[in-house]
């Protein structure tokens, strides 16, 4: 094991995993994943299909229903939810569509948060990491300012500079472009994988665009809660 938790690279894995919420079918079916360290790969599919439902799961925020996740080396299922999200603190980064910035907060707060609930830095420490990451987002000359005072790429931007800040072994991204015009989304996406590979997380993006997915690692694609490696499937004919 390393000194960031993972088994043999292994940083999420996912075997024979099914979920259903209450009250509704099932959503996930069977579903097999391994990502290993520095792996990006992407997950494409309907709306619906059960996508953000899994990154819910790798994430250890629902437990799923059938078959076994495991996070950096650690099986989900052996943990309360306290410790499952102590786990993820340390561990994951994500990335949401709606940003999810704190409005009170300047950039620089908004960044350091990671850093307060998931290490044992001083205030000091804490706010140069920050500061740095913001640099390295391109944002460093806005820290100062709260979110309604940036463009949507920008608020982008500060999300992905505090997803990984706390440097985790796995950034999950759902959507993160989904409100952004082409463009920014472009640019916003590049920057993503750039600061990815930089760090040497692992990266499991969905997203609706095939664009997108094969700049990755791997494509995979999601049909009615089954997940699919997009290179095996069989053309039509």
């Amino acid at each position: 094991m390393d000194e960031q938790g993972s088994v043999a690279g292994m940083v999420l894995s996912m075997t024979d995993v099914g979920f259903a919420y209450p009250g509704e079918g099932e959503v996930l079916h069977g579903v097999d994943l391994e990502l290993g360290a520095g792996e990006c790969v992407a997950i494409v599919g309907e709306s619906g299909s059960g996508k953000s439902t899994l990154l819910h799961l790798a994430a250890g925020l629902e437990p799923a229903d059938a078959g076994t996740v495991r996070l950096a080396g650690q099986a989900l299922a052996g943990l309360d939810e306290a410790a499952r999200t102590r786990l993820r603190r340390a561990q994951v980064g994500i990335v949401f569509q709606s940003f999810h910035l704190i409005p009170t907060l300047t950039a620089l707060e908004n960044v350091m948060l990671p850093l307060e609930l998931a290490t044992d830095l001083d205030a000091a420490l804490r706010r140069e990491r920050a500061a740095a990451q913001l640099a390295a987002v391109g944002l460093g000359d806005k820290a100062g300012r709260e979110p309604e005072q940036l463009s949507g790429g920008e608020q982008q931007r500060v999300a992905i500079a505090r997803a990984l800040v706390h440097r985790p072994t796995l950034i999950l991204a759902d959507e993160p472009t989904g409100n952004l015009d082409s463009r920014t989304g472009e640019e916003v996406f590049a920057l993503l994988l750039e600061q990815v590979r930089a760090t040497g997380c692992a990266l499991l993006l969905v997203t609706h665009s095939d664009d997108l997915a094969g700049r990755l690692d791997r494509v995979l694609r999601m049909q009615d809660g089954h997940l699919q490696d997009r290179a095996a499937e069989t053309p039509a004919t």
